[in-house]
Protein backbone atom coordinates (compact mmCIF):
# COMPACT_ATOMS: atom_id res chain seq x y z
CA UNK A 1 0.00 0.00 0.00
CA UNK A 2 1.29 3.45 -0.90
CA UNK A 3 2.63 5.52 2.02
CA UNK A 4 -0.02 8.22 1.49
CA UNK A 5 -2.73 5.62 1.96
CA UNK A 6 -1.00 4.27 5.05
CA UNK A 7 -1.06 7.78 6.50
CA UNK A 8 -4.75 8.05 5.57
CA UNK A 9 -5.58 4.80 7.40
CA UNK A 10 -3.57 5.83 10.46
CA UNK A 11 -5.36 9.19 10.63
CA UNK A 12 -8.77 7.51 10.33
CA UNK A 13 -7.96 5.06 13.10
CA UNK A 14 -6.46 7.67 15.42
CA UNK A 15 -9.19 10.29 15.06
CA UNK A 16 -11.96 7.68 15.25
CA UNK A 17 -10.49 6.29 18.48
CA UNK A 18 -10.32 9.82 19.92
CA UNK A 19 -13.90 10.55 18.89
CA UNK A 20 -12.72 13.59 16.89
CA UNK A 21 -15.24 13.01 14.10
CA UNK A 22 -15.56 16.64 12.99
CA UNK A 23 -11.80 16.86 12.58
CA UNK A 24 -11.88 13.54 10.75
CA UNK A 25 -14.53 14.88 8.33
CA UNK A 26 -12.27 17.84 7.49
CA UNK A 27 -9.39 15.44 6.88
CA UNK A 28 -11.47 13.19 4.63
CA UNK A 29 -12.57 16.15 2.50
CA UNK A 30 -8.90 16.92 1.87
CA UNK A 31 -8.02 13.27 1.13
CA UNK A 32 -10.15 12.78 -1.97
CA UNK A 33 -7.30 13.44 -4.37
CA UNK A 34 -5.00 10.97 -2.58
CA UNK A 35 -7.66 8.26 -2.72
CA UNK A 36 -8.37 8.86 -6.41
CA UNK A 37 -4.67 8.60 -7.31
CA UNK A 38 -4.45 5.22 -5.56
CA UNK A 39 -7.68 3.69 -6.84
CA UNK A 40 -6.11 0.24 -7.34
CA UNK A 41 -5.33 -0.03 -3.62
CA UNK A 42 -8.71 1.09 -2.22
CA UNK A 43 -9.96 -2.46 -1.64
CA UNK A 44 -6.91 -3.05 0.56
CA UNK A 45 -7.79 0.11 2.50
CA UNK A 46 -11.34 -1.19 3.09
CA UNK A 47 -9.93 -4.45 4.45
CA UNK A 48 -7.83 -2.60 7.03
CA UNK A 49 -10.75 -0.48 8.32
CA UNK A 50 -13.44 -1.70 10.71
CA UNK A 51 -16.96 -0.98 9.45
CA UNK A 52 -18.37 0.06 12.83
CA UNK A 53 -15.36 1.88 14.26
CA UNK A 54 -14.20 3.59 11.06
CA UNK A 55 -17.50 4.24 9.24
CA UNK A 56 -16.46 7.71 8.05
CA UNK A 57 -13.22 6.38 6.52
CA UNK A 58 -15.07 3.58 4.72
CA UNK A 59 -17.64 6.12 3.48
CA UNK A 60 -14.93 8.32 1.94
CA UNK A 61 -13.33 5.35 0.17
CA UNK A 62 -16.64 4.10 -1.26
CA UNK A 63 -17.52 7.56 -2.57
CA UNK A 64 -14.25 7.68 -4.50
CA UNK A 65 -14.78 4.16 -5.85
CA UNK A 66 -18.27 5.05 -7.11
CA UNK A 67 -17.06 8.29 -8.73
CA UNK A 68 -15.43 6.37 -11.60
CA UNK A 69 -17.32 6.68 -14.95
CA UNK A 70 -19.91 3.88 -15.24
CA UNK A 71 -18.94 2.97 -18.82
CA UNK A 72 -15.34 2.33 -17.79
CA UNK A 73 -16.26 -0.19 -15.08
CA UNK A 74 -16.87 -3.90 -15.74
CA UNK A 75 -20.07 -5.64 -14.62
CA UNK A 76 -18.11 -7.76 -12.10
CA UNK A 77 -16.68 -4.60 -10.57
CA UNK A 78 -20.21 -3.14 -10.39
CA UNK A 79 -21.36 -6.18 -8.44
CA UNK A 80 -18.45 -5.85 -6.02
CA UNK A 81 -19.14 -2.14 -5.57
CA UNK A 82 -22.83 -2.75 -4.91
CA UNK A 83 -22.04 -5.50 -2.41
CA UNK A 84 -19.60 -3.20 -0.56
CA UNK A 85 -22.15 -0.36 -0.53
CA UNK A 86 -24.87 -2.68 0.71
CA UNK A 87 -22.67 -3.97 3.51
CA UNK A 88 -21.71 -0.42 4.47
CA UNK A 89 -25.24 1.02 4.62
CA UNK A 90 -26.53 -2.00 6.51
CA UNK A 91 -23.74 -2.14 9.10
CA UNK A 92 -22.25 1.37 9.40
CA UNK A 93 -22.31 3.42 12.59
CA UNK A 94 -25.24 5.84 12.27
CA UNK A 95 -23.85 8.28 14.83
CA UNK A 96 -20.60 8.58 12.88
CA UNK A 97 -22.08 9.07 9.41
CA UNK A 98 -24.39 11.82 10.72
CA UNK A 99 -21.25 13.93 11.06
CA UNK A 100 -20.95 13.79 7.25
CA UNK A 101 -24.54 13.67 5.96
CA UNK A 102 -23.54 15.35 2.69
CA UNK A 103 -20.95 12.66 1.88
CA UNK A 104 -23.36 9.91 2.94
CA UNK A 105 -26.09 11.35 0.72
CA UNK A 106 -23.64 11.66 -2.18
CA UNK A 107 -22.85 7.94 -1.89
CA UNK A 108 -26.57 7.16 -2.05
CA UNK A 109 -26.95 9.40 -5.14
CA UNK A 110 -24.07 7.57 -6.81
CA UNK A 111 -25.59 4.16 -6.02
CA UNK A 112 -28.95 5.27 -7.41
CA UNK A 113 -27.38 6.66 -10.57
CA UNK A 114 -25.41 3.44 -11.11
CA UNK A 115 -28.48 1.21 -10.69
CA UNK A 116 -30.61 3.45 -12.92
CA UNK A 117 -27.98 3.37 -15.68
CA UNK A 118 -27.82 -0.41 -15.47
CA UNK A 119 -31.64 -0.75 -15.36
CA UNK A 120 -31.48 -2.54 -12.01
CA UNK A 121 -33.56 -0.09 -9.97
CA UNK A 122 -35.41 -2.79 -8.03
CA UNK A 123 -32.21 -3.90 -6.30
CA UNK A 124 -31.67 -0.51 -4.70
CA UNK A 125 -35.12 0.10 -3.20
CA UNK A 126 -34.62 -1.74 0.09
CA UNK A 127 -31.08 -0.35 0.34
CA UNK A 128 -32.31 3.25 0.06
CA UNK A 129 -35.00 2.56 2.68
CA UNK A 130 -32.27 1.42 5.05
CA UNK A 131 -30.10 4.40 4.11
CA UNK A 132 -32.86 6.86 5.02
CA UNK A 133 -33.58 5.19 8.36
CA UNK A 134 -29.87 5.21 9.16
CA UNK A 135 -29.41 8.96 8.64
CA UNK A 136 -32.81 10.28 9.78
CA UNK A 137 -33.12 11.83 13.23
CA UNK A 138 -36.90 11.27 13.22
CA UNK A 139 -39.56 10.00 10.82
CA UNK A 140 -40.77 13.39 9.57
CA UNK A 141 -37.29 14.61 8.61
CA UNK A 142 -36.63 14.95 4.87
CA UNK A 143 -33.25 13.87 3.49
CA UNK A 144 -32.03 14.08 -0.09
CA UNK A 145 -31.98 10.26 -0.15
CA UNK A 146 -35.80 10.34 -0.17
CA UNK A 147 -35.64 11.49 -3.79
CA UNK A 148 -33.38 8.54 -4.67
CA UNK A 149 -35.85 6.06 -3.18
CA UNK A 150 -38.77 7.59 -5.07
CA UNK A 151 -36.79 7.58 -8.33
CA UNK A 152 -35.91 3.89 -7.96
CA UNK A 153 -39.53 3.01 -7.11
CA UNK A 154 -40.75 4.79 -10.24
CA UNK A 155 -38.16 3.12 -12.47
CA UNK A 156 -38.97 -0.31 -11.02
CA UNK A 157 -42.74 0.37 -11.01
CA UNK A 158 -42.75 -0.79 -7.39
CA UNK A 159 -44.45 1.98 -5.43
CA UNK A 160 -45.38 0.49 -2.06
CA UNK A 161 -41.91 0.78 -0.40
CA UNK A 162 -41.97 4.56 -0.92
CA UNK A 163 -45.41 5.05 0.63
CA UNK A 164 -44.23 4.66 4.22
CA UNK A 165 -42.13 7.79 3.68
CA UNK A 166 -44.51 9.69 1.38
CA UNK A 167 -47.43 9.25 3.78
CA UNK A 168 -45.44 10.94 6.54
CA UNK A 169 -45.77 14.73 6.36
CA UNK A 170 -42.41 16.53 6.45
CA UNK A 171 -41.79 18.84 9.41
CA UNK A 172 -38.00 19.19 9.17
CA UNK A 173 -35.30 19.17 6.49
CA UNK A 174 -31.91 17.57 7.08
CA UNK A 175 -28.93 19.91 6.83
CA UNK A 176 -26.40 18.23 4.56
CA UNK A 177 -23.15 20.13 4.55
CA UNK A 178 -24.88 23.04 6.28
CA UNK A 179 -27.56 23.31 3.59
CA UNK A 180 -30.06 21.29 1.55
CA UNK A 181 -29.89 21.14 -2.23
CA UNK A 182 -33.20 22.44 -3.63
CA UNK A 183 -32.86 19.96 -6.50
CA UNK A 184 -33.55 16.99 -4.23
CA UNK A 185 -36.37 18.80 -2.45
CA UNK A 186 -38.11 19.40 -5.78
CA UNK A 187 -37.39 15.87 -7.02
CA UNK A 188 -38.84 14.30 -3.86
CA UNK A 189 -42.16 16.10 -4.27
CA UNK A 190 -42.19 15.64 -8.05
CA UNK A 191 -41.46 11.90 -7.89
CA UNK A 192 -43.83 11.55 -4.94
CA UNK A 193 -46.61 13.20 -6.93
CA UNK A 194 -45.96 10.83 -9.83
CA UNK A 195 -46.17 7.80 -7.51
CA UNK A 196 -49.46 8.98 -6.03
CA UNK A 197 -50.82 9.73 -9.52
CA UNK A 198 -49.87 6.21 -10.67
CA UNK A 199 -51.76 4.82 -7.67
CA UNK A 200 -54.70 7.14 -8.52
CA UNK A 201 -54.44 8.90 -5.17
CA UNK A 202 -55.02 12.19 -6.96
CA UNK A 203 -55.69 14.28 -3.85
CA UNK A 204 -52.25 13.51 -2.42
CA UNK A 205 -50.63 13.80 -5.87
CA UNK A 206 -52.05 17.30 -6.30
CA UNK A 207 -50.61 18.35 -2.95
CA UNK A 208 -47.13 17.08 -3.86
CA UNK A 209 -47.13 18.84 -7.23
CA UNK A 210 -48.36 22.03 -5.54
CA UNK A 211 -45.44 21.94 -3.10
CA UNK A 212 -43.05 21.54 -6.04
CA UNK A 213 -44.39 24.52 -7.98
CA UNK A 214 -44.76 26.80 -4.94
CA UNK A 215 -41.18 26.30 -3.78
CA UNK A 216 -39.49 29.74 -3.63
CA UNK A 217 -37.43 30.24 -6.80
CA UNK A 218 -35.62 32.99 -8.66
CA UNK A 219 -35.17 31.03 -11.91
CA UNK A 220 -37.09 28.48 -13.96
CA UNK A 221 -36.54 24.89 -12.90
CA UNK A 222 -37.26 22.04 -15.32
CA UNK A 223 -38.62 20.00 -12.40
CA UNK A 224 -41.06 22.80 -11.52
CA UNK A 225 -42.14 23.04 -15.16
CA UNK A 226 -42.93 19.32 -15.38
CA UNK A 227 -44.66 19.42 -11.98
CA UNK A 228 -46.81 22.34 -13.19
CA UNK A 229 -47.96 20.37 -16.25
CA UNK A 230 -48.95 17.41 -14.10
CA UNK A 231 -50.58 19.78 -11.59
CA UNK A 232 -52.96 20.95 -14.34
CA UNK A 233 -53.83 17.39 -15.39
CA UNK A 234 -54.40 16.11 -11.86
CA UNK A 235 -56.51 19.20 -11.04
CA UNK A 236 -58.78 18.41 -13.98
CA UNK A 237 -59.09 14.76 -12.98
CA UNK A 238 -59.80 15.53 -9.32
CA UNK A 239 -61.80 18.79 -9.43
CA UNK A 240 -62.87 19.22 -13.06
CA UNK A 241 -60.99 22.52 -13.25
CA UNK A 242 -57.50 23.89 -12.69
CA UNK A 243 -57.10 24.82 -9.04
CA UNK A 244 -55.86 28.35 -8.32
CA UNK A 245 -52.19 28.46 -7.37
CA UNK A 246 -51.52 29.95 -3.90
CA UNK A 247 -50.63 33.66 -3.81
CA UNK A 248 -47.21 32.94 -2.31
CA UNK A 249 -46.14 31.13 -5.49
CA UNK A 250 -42.98 32.56 -7.04
CA UNK A 251 -43.48 35.00 -9.92
CA UNK A 252 -41.39 32.80 -12.23
CA UNK A 253 -44.34 30.38 -12.44
CA UNK A 254 -46.64 32.96 -13.99
CA UNK A 255 -43.96 34.74 -15.96
CA UNK A 256 -42.10 31.82 -17.52
CA UNK A 257 -43.64 28.42 -16.70
CA UNK A 258 -47.23 29.16 -17.76
CA UNK A 259 -46.25 30.21 -21.33
CA UNK A 260 -44.23 26.99 -21.64
CA UNK A 261 -47.35 24.95 -20.77
CA UNK A 262 -49.73 26.33 -23.40
CA UNK A 263 -50.86 22.87 -24.58
CA UNK A 264 -52.05 22.05 -21.06
CA UNK A 265 -53.93 25.34 -20.67
CA UNK A 266 -55.64 24.68 -24.00
CA UNK A 267 -56.59 21.24 -22.70
CA UNK A 268 -58.09 22.82 -19.59
CA UNK A 269 -60.07 25.29 -21.74
CA UNK A 270 -61.49 22.43 -23.82
CA UNK A 271 -62.35 20.52 -20.65
CA UNK A 272 -64.34 23.49 -19.30
CA UNK A 273 -66.77 23.23 -22.27
CA UNK A 274 -67.91 19.78 -21.03
CA UNK A 275 -67.78 18.67 -24.66
CA UNK A 276 -65.79 15.45 -25.06
CA UNK A 277 -65.42 15.98 -28.83
CA UNK A 278 -63.67 19.32 -28.24
CA UNK A 279 -61.45 17.69 -25.64
CA UNK A 280 -60.58 14.84 -28.01
CA UNK A 281 -59.66 17.36 -30.73
CA UNK A 282 -57.30 19.18 -28.35
CA UNK A 283 -55.74 15.89 -27.25
CA UNK A 284 -55.20 14.92 -30.88
CA UNK A 285 -53.71 18.34 -31.66
CA UNK A 286 -51.09 18.11 -28.88
CA UNK A 287 -50.65 14.35 -28.94
CA UNK A 288 -46.90 14.51 -29.61
CA UNK A 289 -46.39 17.08 -26.85
CA UNK A 290 -48.20 14.96 -24.26
CA UNK A 291 -46.28 11.84 -25.33
CA UNK A 292 -42.93 13.67 -25.21
CA UNK A 293 -43.74 14.86 -21.68
CA UNK A 294 -44.69 11.29 -20.65
CA UNK A 295 -48.16 12.55 -19.76
CA UNK A 296 -50.22 10.53 -22.25
CA UNK A 297 -51.57 8.28 -19.51
CA UNK A 298 -52.73 11.21 -17.36
CA UNK A 299 -54.33 12.85 -20.41
CA UNK A 300 -56.38 9.69 -20.98
CA UNK A 301 -57.50 9.90 -17.36
CA UNK A 302 -58.55 13.51 -17.99
CA UNK A 303 -60.79 12.38 -20.85
CA UNK A 304 -62.25 9.59 -18.70
CA UNK A 305 -62.90 12.07 -15.88
CA UNK A 306 -64.89 14.30 -18.26
CA UNK A 307 -67.14 11.37 -19.15
CA UNK A 308 -67.64 10.69 -15.43
CA UNK A 309 -68.29 14.35 -14.72
CA UNK A 310 -70.97 14.47 -17.42
CA UNK A 311 -72.60 11.32 -16.07
CA UNK A 312 -72.66 12.88 -12.60
CA UNK A 313 -74.42 15.93 -14.07
CA UNK A 314 -77.14 13.62 -15.43
CA UNK A 315 -77.89 12.37 -11.89
CA UNK A 316 -78.93 15.93 -10.93
CA UNK A 317 -81.47 16.10 -13.77
CA UNK A 318 -82.87 12.59 -14.29
CA UNK A 319 -84.19 9.81 -12.05
CA UNK A 320 -84.02 7.15 -14.78
CA UNK A 321 -82.33 6.93 -18.16
CA UNK A 322 -81.62 4.18 -20.62
CA UNK A 323 -78.01 3.18 -21.21
CA UNK A 324 -78.32 4.29 -24.84
CA UNK A 325 -79.54 7.75 -23.70
CA UNK A 326 -76.61 8.03 -21.29
CA UNK A 327 -74.18 7.11 -24.08
CA UNK A 328 -75.75 9.65 -26.42
CA UNK A 329 -75.81 12.51 -23.92
CA UNK A 330 -72.26 11.89 -22.70
CA UNK A 331 -70.92 11.18 -26.22
CA UNK A 332 -69.79 7.61 -25.52
CA UNK A 333 -69.57 4.96 -28.22
CA UNK A 334 -72.57 2.91 -27.09
CA UNK A 335 -74.61 1.41 -24.23
CA UNK A 336 -71.89 -1.10 -23.37
CA UNK A 337 -69.31 1.63 -22.75
CA UNK A 338 -71.85 3.66 -20.78
CA UNK A 339 -72.57 0.63 -18.59
CA UNK A 340 -68.85 0.13 -17.93
CA UNK A 341 -68.42 3.74 -16.81
CA UNK A 342 -71.51 3.65 -14.59
CA UNK A 343 -70.47 0.39 -12.91
CA UNK A 344 -66.99 1.80 -12.19
CA UNK A 345 -68.50 4.99 -10.76
CA UNK A 346 -70.89 3.01 -8.53
CA UNK A 347 -67.96 0.92 -7.26
CA UNK A 348 -65.91 4.06 -6.52
CA UNK A 349 -68.84 5.75 -4.77
CA UNK A 350 -68.98 8.60 -7.30
CA UNK A 351 -72.70 8.00 -7.99
CA UNK A 352 -75.48 5.92 -6.45
CA UNK A 353 -77.44 3.98 -9.04
CA UNK A 354 -78.72 0.56 -10.12
CA UNK A 355 -78.87 -0.90 -13.62
CA UNK A 356 -81.82 -2.99 -14.76
CA UNK A 357 -80.18 -5.47 -17.10
CA UNK A 358 -83.57 -6.60 -18.48
CA UNK A 359 -84.61 -3.31 -20.08
CA UNK A 360 -81.22 -1.51 -20.00
CA UNK A 361 -82.40 1.27 -17.68
CA UNK A 362 -80.32 3.16 -15.13
CA UNK A 363 -82.03 4.28 -11.91
CA UNK A 364 -80.24 7.05 -9.99
CA UNK A 365 -80.49 7.20 -6.17
CA UNK A 366 -79.71 9.72 -3.44
CA UNK A 367 -76.68 9.28 -1.19
CA UNK A 368 -77.67 6.55 1.32
CA UNK A 369 -75.18 7.75 3.96
CA UNK A 370 -77.02 9.05 7.07
CA UNK A 371 -73.82 9.75 9.08
CA UNK A 372 -75.14 7.74 12.04
CA UNK A 373 -73.23 4.47 11.73
CA UNK A 374 -70.34 3.21 13.92
CA UNK A 375 -68.13 3.17 10.82
CA UNK A 376 -68.75 6.85 10.13
CA UNK A 377 -68.19 7.72 13.81
CA UNK A 378 -64.83 5.94 13.72
CA UNK A 379 -63.90 7.79 10.54
CA UNK A 380 -64.77 11.14 12.14
CA UNK A 381 -62.68 10.27 15.21
CA UNK A 382 -59.71 9.40 12.98
CA UNK A 383 -60.05 12.68 11.06
CA UNK A 384 -60.26 14.65 14.32
CA UNK A 385 -57.14 12.87 15.63
CA UNK A 386 -55.25 13.89 12.48
CA UNK A 387 -56.36 17.52 12.89
CA UNK A 388 -55.40 17.51 16.58
CA UNK A 389 -51.97 16.12 15.78
CA UNK A 390 -51.48 18.74 13.04
CA UNK A 391 -52.47 21.52 15.44
CA UNK A 392 -49.96 20.24 18.01
CA UNK A 393 -47.19 20.19 15.40
CA UNK A 394 -48.00 23.74 14.29
CA UNK A 395 -47.91 24.98 17.87
CA UNK A 396 -44.50 23.37 18.36
CA UNK A 397 -43.17 24.95 15.17
CA UNK A 398 -44.59 28.35 16.17
CA UNK A 399 -42.85 28.12 19.55
CA UNK A 400 -39.55 27.31 17.83
CA UNK A 401 -39.95 30.30 15.51
CA UNK A 402 -40.80 32.65 18.38
CA UNK A 403 -37.49 31.92 20.12
CA UNK A 404 -35.44 31.97 16.92
CA UNK A 405 -32.84 34.79 17.27
CA UNK A 406 -33.28 35.93 13.66
CA UNK A 407 -37.05 36.17 14.03
CA UNK A 408 -36.77 37.97 17.38
CA UNK A 409 -34.37 40.51 15.91
CA UNK A 410 -36.60 41.24 12.92
CA UNK A 411 -39.84 41.32 14.88
CA UNK A 412 -38.45 43.78 17.43
CA UNK A 413 -37.29 46.13 14.70
CA UNK A 414 -34.43 48.59 15.13
CA UNK A 415 -33.10 48.86 18.67
CA UNK A 416 -32.60 52.26 20.38
CA UNK A 417 -28.88 52.21 19.80
CA UNK A 418 -29.40 51.37 16.14
CA UNK A 419 -31.83 54.21 15.43
CA UNK A 420 -30.72 56.76 12.79
CA UNK A 421 -29.96 60.37 13.73
CA UNK A 422 -32.90 62.67 14.38
CA UNK A 423 -32.16 64.52 11.15
CA UNK A 424 -33.00 61.45 9.08
CA UNK A 425 -36.38 61.87 7.33
CA UNK A 426 -39.06 59.64 8.83
CA UNK A 427 -39.82 58.16 5.40
CA UNK A 428 -36.35 56.64 5.25
CA UNK A 429 -36.53 54.85 8.61
CA UNK A 430 -36.89 51.09 8.05
CA UNK A 431 -38.67 49.00 10.69
CA UNK A 432 -40.01 45.49 10.88
CA UNK A 433 -43.45 44.42 11.95
CA UNK A 434 -44.78 41.02 12.97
Amino acid sequence: MASALEQFVNNVRTLSAQGSFRELCDLLNKSTEVLMKNGQHLDNVLETLDLQQHSLGVLAVLCVKFSAPISSVSSDHHELLFAQAQEFITGCNGEQVRFAPDTYAELCHQITHSLAERKMALRGIDLMRRAIRKIQLFDSQLTSVHADLCQLCLLAKCFKPALEFLNTDITNISREGGQFDAKYFLLYYYYGGMIYAALKNYDRALYFFEVAITTPAMAVSHVMLEAYKKYILVSLILHGKVQNIPKYTSQVVGRFIKPLSQAYHDLASSYSTNNSDDLKATISKYQETFARDSNAGLVKQVLASLYKKNIQRLTKTFLTLSLSDVASRVQLKGPAEAEKYILNMIEDGDIFATINQKDGMVIFHDDPEKYNSPTMLRRLEEEMAVCTDLDRKMQTMEEEIMVNPVFVKKSCGAQDDDLPPATTPASKITTYSM
